[in-house]
């Protein structure tokens, strides 16, 4: 039974006030992570006993996050941001202009700069290649969705618009089933095999396609999100047309961005204003979880997106203080917020007085020790104290 069905109504929950960094520092654990380790390998303790542990011990660890890694290598602001899946200090991060920075932050040679064209070029989706990681996928405003090489090369164009008045603002692949999704600023989705042949191209939503997610665990199940205020449900076996999704999940405005979970079981949402929205998988119907958060759009502000931590339960965003929010406080400070997945209780809040911008895009690493954010033209990367100088 789907748990939040249990409630019978939308759970909804308060971020609370800043209140210093101190007062969210989450209270040592009573016992320790080897001892609860020890405890599971005698079957005197429960995985979810022994995860909850690991979480809760993750969250002792952001008190000694820092940023020990910045660039700035663009002349416009930055858009999206991809980490590599194999190796956990390379990430490439996209900006406005078209631009492409390819950054081991682990060593010292200089990072791999890919010139774009300018003005018309966002890059607005990017994905490591899961069967060469040595190439990625983009889609941008130039009205392409390719694939590319370390070196710029591009590969493979997957779709490509005949008019600067289209473009593609999402991406998605799937390794097990070979396939590439595509979402444009029209409303259409297109639906390709990895080598290049279109398997349908239907309108799916009335407006742009902010955001297309394939399920991590079933890859036939899509997401798609849209500024038509709709997050929509896709089985890819069954798609006939743009009536023929599982389900349409309405929000109050625009949606940036459908994360699933990793372990695919939940839907996280990001609106235009100051919602999040946790869905179950088990039942769509259910009533979500929500979280009340500042993160409001403005045209000149890379879109604030929620993302999941990969290994807890945990979410990650940008704060966008609103003194129009019900619970904004004088001052409010621009943090990066973990929310606890299940409560969507505020669990912590990241803040560097020297980095005080709005932090668009947070995610972590898959190791999920490090994080890297984008703040305008900028690419932070935050890790533990210890572990940053060691880096």
């Amino acid at each position: 039974m789907c748990l939040f069905c249990l409630a019978g109504s939308s759970r909804r929950f308060d971020s609370g006030l800043w209140a210093g960094l101190a007062s969210l520092r989450v209270p040592p654990l009573c016992s320790s992570i080897v001892r609860a380790l020890h405890q599971h390998k005698l079957g005197t303790a429960a995985w979810p006993s022994l995860q909850q542990g690991l979480q809760q011990s993750f969250l002792n660890s952001l008190a000694s996050y820092r940023i020990f890694q910045k660039a700035a290598p663009f002349d416009r602001r930055a858009t999206s941001l991809a980490w590599h899946p194999t190796h956990p200090s390379t990430l490439a991060v996209g900006s406005k202009g078209g631009d492409i920075l390819l950054w081991n932050f682990g060593i010292k040679d200089k990072p791999t700069f890919i010139k774009g064209i300018g003005a018309g070029g966002s890059i607005t989706g990017m994905k490591f290649n899961p069967l060469n990681t040595n190439q990625f996928f983009t889609s941008s405003m130039e009205g392409t969705t390719r694939l590319q090489d370390f070196k710029g090369n591009t590969l493979r164009v997957f779709a490509s618009s005949d008019t600067c008045n289209v473009w593609f603002c999402s991406l998605d692949v799937s390794v097990k089933s070979r396939v590439v999704v595509t979402g444009d600023n029209v409303g259409h989705v297109i639906l390709l095999n990895m080598d290049g042949r279109e398997l349908w191209n239907l309108r799916m939503h009335k407006k742009k396609v902010t955001h297309v997610a394939l399920n991590p665990c079933c890859d036939w199940l899509l997401a798609t999100a849209s500024v038509d205020q709709t997050v929509k449900i896709w089985d890819l076996r069954q798609v006939r047309g743009k009536s023929s999704f599982l389900h349409s999940l309405p929000h109050r405005h625009p949606v940036n961005a459908a994360h699933f979970s990793p372990d695919g079981a939940q839907l996280l949402t990001t609106d235009q204003k100051s919602e999040i929205r946790v869905y179950s998988a088990c039942q769509w119907d259910c009533p979500p979880s929500l979280i009340p958060h500042p993160h409001r759009h403005f045209q000149h502000l890379t879109p604030i997106k929620a993302s999941w931590h990969p290994r807890y339960n945990l979410i990650v965003v940008g704060r966008y203080p609103d003194p129009n929010f019900k619970s904004c406080s004088p001052h409010e400070l621009r943090t990066i917020d973990v929310f606890d997945g299940s409560s969507g209780k505020i669990m912590y809040q990241l803040y560097d007085p020297e980095s005080s911008g709005i932090m668009s895009l947070n995610e972590f690493n898959p190791m999920g020790d490090t994080l890297a954010s984008v703040m305008g033209y900028h690419i932070l990367v935050w890790s533990p104290e210890d572990a940053g100088t060691q880096k």
